[in-house]
């Protein structure tokens, strides 16, 4: 089956921060996508599912698969699916995931996951 998947990363800069360490904490995660970084917000988009070797070493490590599937599930829409990073955990190389948005103080990294197989993706990051 020709895959065909998108990984986009959308984070918020807010007034207090400063946009080089919220940019220093998404590369932390997702160490080689492209950023675009403003006064407001950070965003980076890829095609290459090697960007999510940090989530799914961390969602072994730290045995989260079923919380990472439950939050996937639940927010998968038929091509789609997206969870949340706390940015702050980040900043120091940890990979902590989000139920809600509101979980990370200084707002959440937003991590949206688009294929045509989205199962598939679920399943290769969580297993």
């Amino acid at each position: 089956m020709n895959q065909k998947t998108t990984i986009q990363i959308f984070c918020e800069v807010n007034p207090s921060e400063d946009p080089e360490k919220v940019k220093l904490a998404v590369n932390n995660v997702f160490p080689d996508i492209e950023l675009e970084v403003s006064d407001f917000n950070i965003t980076g988009k890829t095609n290459d599912i090697q960007i999510l070797s940090q989530i799914s070493k961390s969602i072994h490590e730290k045995n989260t698969k079923n919380t990472y599937q439950r939050i996937l599930k639940k927010n998968n829409d038929g091509d789609s699916t997206w969870f949340y990073l706390n940015k702050q955990a980040a900043f120091v190389n940890t990979v902590a995931l989000c139920s809600e948005a509101n979980e990370s103080s200084l707002g959440p990294i937003k991590v949206i996951l688009r294929s045509n197989d989205i199962q598939h993706i679920i399943d290769s990051i969580t297993n």
